[in-house]
């Protein structure tokens, strides 16, 4: 990229203001510093976290990346927030259960896929925006939902599936078991993601997250309470590693 923008400003296609534009290593919008060097450092863009924003202010860092060709994904996006990016923007596509807005030039591809497994249909918004990231940054998923433990036998109808992923995605509330269930069922690496879903002794996904810290199964590691995205980052991270696939860092 750096070599093409050197070479319109010889050719006199680019004037050197407009290469020290595409050069800069972030922009500065004023309530925002949007960093677009960061799929050069990672294979990723920067993702936009929905959650306090205004909808005028994530429809700006919207544009900014779409502006210098990323692509596009936002969490915690209410579908009120939605509505007005999607009149300004209509080619983003947002998730209602997830609470997601994305915009990809190109649908998954390549080897292997990251499984994402959730325990009860409570537990969907989690594991939608699991789902919907590992999508936006370019690798498939296979879902299997409601396998929860409470009826084991429609987790083990698909176990020889989930043992062909890459890595598993495993989210659960409740009391959290699923996770360490299924640790002592496949050799991949296991993510589990509590939910604040439960009564009011899961302290809202707090017990399901000890339990799922107190995990007696190996090869189980956690993240947050209720966070989808950050589960499936680290997947695609792993997803990248087995399939010898770098990402955008070029």
């Amino acid at each position: 990229m750096i070599d093409d923008i050197l070479a319109r400003v010889e050719s006199g296609t680019l004037t050197a203001a407009e290469a020290k534009e595409k050069l800069a290593s972030y922009e500065d919008l004023g309530f925002v510093k949007i960093d677009h060097h960061r799929h050069k450092r990672q294979g990723v863009p920067e993702i936009i976290f929905g959650e306090g924003k205004t909808a005028e202010q994530i429809l700006a860092i919207i544009k900014s990346l779409k502006g210098r060709g990323h692509e596009v994904l936002a969490t915690r996006v209410s579908e009120e927030k939605a509505a007005f990016i999607l009149n300004e923007l209509p080619d983003l596509s947002y998730n209602e259960i997830a609470q997601t807005l994305s915009f990809v030039t190109k649908k998954p591809s390549g080897e292997g896929f990251i499984a994402i497994i959730c325990a009860g249909t409570s537990d969907l918004p989690v594991a939608e925006e699991a789902a919907v990231t590992a999508e936006t940054l370019g690798v498939p998923v296979r879902r299997f939902y409601d396998v929860g433990v409470a009826g084991l036998h429609r987790l083990l109808d698909h176990i020889s599936e989930i043992r062909e992923a890459a890595v598993s995605v495993c989210v659960a509330g409740m009391e959290g078991a699923l996770p360490s269930v299924l640790g002592g069922l496949v050799e991949n690496p296991i993510i589990a993601v509590p939910t604040s879903i439960g009564y009011g002794a899961n302290f809202n996904g707090l017990s399901a997250l000890l339990s799922m810290l107190n995990s007696c199964a190996s090869g189980v590691s956690v993240v947050n309470i209720d966070n989808g995205f950050g589960a499936a980052y680290n997947a695609v991270l792993i997803h990248r590693l087995a399939y010898n696939n770098k990402g955008e860092t070029t």
